[in-house]
């Protein structure tokens, strides 16, 4: 049984940060890339970043702003997500996912979390 379990969001003043965690069980972890979307009410699901299974590649979707890192302990199985200088257009649920990639395709994905509420107040 494979479960991945999104942790971290909350409610932060514009200009905060938070650190989401995704904890994974029942797959081989080390072998998967994973993955961070996101979906704002009335929007699709965007891609966030993602990581290669050994942690040596990382893939933004925005890589200039800086605001976003995502890292990886495969010795405890999660993957996070830190957020930095977050704005009121970051409001959204961020979705924890895993697949044989890294990429910003939604199909590359195979098996996702529930997510984690993320809302920032201006």
């Amino acid at each position: 049984q494979v479960q991945l379990v999104e942790s971290g969001g909350g409610l932060v003043q514009a200009g905060g940060s938070l650190r989401l965690s995704c904890a994974a069980s029942g797959l081989f972890f080390s072998r998967y890339g994973m993955g961070w979307f996101r979906q704002a009410p009335g929007k699709e699901r965007e891609f966030v970043a993602g990581m290669s299974a050994s942690g040596g590649w990382t893939y933004y979707a925005d890589s200039k702003k800086g605001r976003f890192t995502i890292s990886r302990d495969n010795a405890k199985n999660t993957v996070y997500l830190q957020l930095n200088s977050l704005k009121p257009e970051d409001t959204a649920v961020y979705y924890c996912a895993a697949g044989n990639g890294y990429s910003d395709s939604y199909s590359s994905y195979i098996y996702w979390g529930q997510g984690t509420q993320v809302t920032v107040s201006s």
